[in-house]
């Protein structure tokens, strides 16, 4: 009897054992600013990441007739092309089968030229700047509207809702800041709004007291800001300190935070916010407030902006090499360019240059001191 109970259970460790071996690996990079200012949005998209691998996991993944354990190779780009190139490197050099990334325009964009020549896709949810998608790179692939629709949008609501006649603009003079000013300074200028002023800073400032200043004195219906919330917090802040206090301020998806309510010291100012996403809010999202629900029981107060597009990014690559039925870019690259994939933000389908196709786009406030869409 002893010895047949000790057969069992030597029998079923090897059923396991075997079992283990028969899984292979599945490794999908993720590339975000882990540490620095922006470490808040890079860790929200990493968690979107692992949540979507955990589910894969979950229900399990069969890639041409071999199940397959998906695992993250995280890499931190600390929002610096030169790391995010090096970061691109080493995942290609780790030969992993797709990336999610990388989050700001001014890494996503040179990075994306070494994953081109290297053969290897990346999927971002976060990079908006349309020269992203310019060289037609059969590997770079964007589910978020782009500046474009971004900048415009919020010109034409300036204009046509509000009725605005002069703006101030301010850019940081990144890939992302500066692209996303240009669009809305241009779509504002064809809309009959005087540009009054023109003024930028950078990524790591935190002194706006000149610029504000200077911006005060031609009186603007508002400030536009092309840049990230760890800038436009205290430029807020300083605004409300200078008496700026019934200008419009205006920016993309970088200010569209949760953080940036704390980045304000709560400025009163916040109900001057009108900014930009990309994409339907939550609430309108297809799978949205469920996959809310679950994101914020997994990891509480750390919800930015872009995990739910991460998400989607993730199932995306792992859908188009099931379709393949290989984890190899060459086999798998042009059923992604096929994606018909119906996600948490809505159905993913791309443009021939790898841009979203039919992108949607949301206009928020922050009334109250809660940020609410607005359309």
């Amino acid at each position: 009897m002893q010895m047949k109970y000790k057969l069992t259970v030597a029998a079923a460790i090897a059923a396991v054992a075997g079992f283990a071996s028969a899984q292979e690996v599945l490794k999908i990079g993720h590339v975000a600013p882990m540490s620095g200012p922006q470490a808040h949005y890079g860790k929200d998209n990493e968690n979107g990441v692992r949540m979507a691998i955990e589910d894969l996991n979950a229900k399990g993944v069969t890639i041409g007739g071999k199940k397959y354990k998906v695992e993250i190779a995280a890499e931190d780009d600390a929002a610096d092309p030169k790391q995010g190139t090096a970061a691109a490197q080493k995942l290609c050099d780790a030969k992993v089968a797709g990336v999610v990334g990388h989050l700001n325009s001014g890494t996503t964009i040179p990075a994306s030229k070494v994953y081109n020549d290297c053969g290897i896709p990346h999927v971002t949810g976060a990079a908006t700047n349309p020269n992203l998608t310019k060289p037609n790179y059969n590997t770079t692939y964007r589910i978020i509207a782009n500046d474009n629709a971004l900048g415009a949008g919020l010109a034409i609501y300036a204009a046509d809702k509000l009725k605005l006649k002069k703006v101030a603009v301010i850019d940081d003079r990144s890939a992302y800041g500066q692209g996303v000013a240009e669009i809305f300074a241009k779509t504002a200028k064809e809309k009959g709004i005087e540009i009054v002023d023109n003024q930028f800073t950078n990524d790591k400032a935190t002194d706006f007291m000149a610029i504000l200043t200077a911006i005060k004195s031609k009186n603007p219906d508002a400030i536009f800001f092309g840049g990230m919330d760890t800038q436009g917090g205290p430029m807020l802040r300083q605004m409300e300190q200078l008496g700026i206090s019934n200008a419009k301020f205006f920016g993309g998806d970088g200010i569209c935070t949760e953080k940036i309510i704390e980045l304000s010291g709560k400025s009163k100012l916040l109900d001057n916010v009108v900014c930009a996403e990309g994409g339907a809010s939550l609430d309108k999202m297809p799978g949205g407030k469920a996959w809310k629900d679950k994101y914020d029981k997994k990891y509480p107060g750390q919800f930015q902006v872009y995990s739910p597009y991460t998400y989607d990014a993730t199932f995306v690559l792992v859908d188009a090499m099931t379709r393949a039925g290989s984890t190899d870019p060459k086999k798998y690259i042009p059923e992604l360019k096929k994606a018909n994939y119906k996600g948490v933000t809505g159905t993913i389908v791309f443009e021939p240059n790898g841009e979203l196709k039919n992108a949607a786009m949301t206009l928020y406030s922050y009334k109250g001191g809660k940020k609410a869409p607005i359309n």
